[in-house]
């Protein structure tokens, strides 16, 4: 079972990084681009035995202890239905 974990700064907490790429963008000549907020994914492959639900659990736990800092940020979990297919090529890119 395949799971990400995307975690995203907290509303109102300053994204320095986020202000640095939205500048970039701009100076690209992306000047439709208002704002950006830099988050993280953090894939993680489970046991294919594990339950659903407890997946989402101990997910969770993963989370607040390590993956993310719950003073600054946020994180919600989804879960994979299948791996890419490796002969497919990379995805996202044109």
């Amino acid at each position: 079972m395949q799971a990400k974990v995307l975690v995203t700064l907290r509303a109102g907490v300053l994204d320095p990084a986020g202000e640095a790429v939205a500048d970039g963008l701009r100076q690209l000549g992306f000047d439709e681009v208002r704002s950006v907020r830099v988050g993280k994914v953090i894939e993680v492959e489970l046991d294919d035995e594990i339950d659903a639900s407890l997946a989402k659990e101990r997910l969770g736990q993963m989370a607040g202890q390590l993956l993310a800092n719950l003073v600054i940020e946020d994180y919600d979990i989804e879960f994979v239905e299948s791996p890419p297919d490796k002969d497919a090529g990379p995805s996202g890119c044109a």
